[in-house]
């Protein structure tokens, strides 16, 4: 799973998020960006109020909270989710010793590639760069 440093670096470098079911995300507040949020039919519901959309927290689960605007959470992109922000520029993804290493190309024909021990961090240090 990507950090929070690299979600926010993610955010402030521009990518959006249209938050969908199977989506998690951590609320950018001290005491929970360790608290890790899917978003899900059951108890996280995506609603649209006046124009913003809003995460609302259903049931007992999150008992403390009803809901929460978009820019007080942090979107944590899937594998799936970074790949398909890469799309065709992705040209390789292989395993090293030290972990995971992503190919991609930032021009036609200039390629660069990127590390990281884990692969959905390495996923997100591509996009970053790209």
């Amino acid at each position: 799973m990507i950090t929070v440093q690299l979600a926010r670096d993610l955010l402030a470098a521009g990518v959006l998020w249209q938050p969908a079911a199977g989506d998690r995300f951590v609320i950018d507040a001290e005491l929970l960006t360790e608290e890790i949020f899917w978003i899900s039919h059951l108890t996280v519901e995506v609603h649209h109020y006046g124009g913003q959309s809003v995460l609302g927290f259903n049931g007992t689960t999150e008992w403390a909270l009803d809901s929460v605007t978009l820019d007080q959470a942090i979107w944590l992109p899937r594998e799936d989710q970074l790949r398909e922000l890469i799309g065709n520029r992705l040209t390789e993804v292989r395993r090293t010793d030290e972990g995971w290493e992503v190919g991609f190309e930032t021009e036609p024909g200039e390629r660069r590639s990127v590390r990281d021990p884990d692969l959905e961090c390495a996923y997100a240090r591509a996009v970053l760069t790209l």
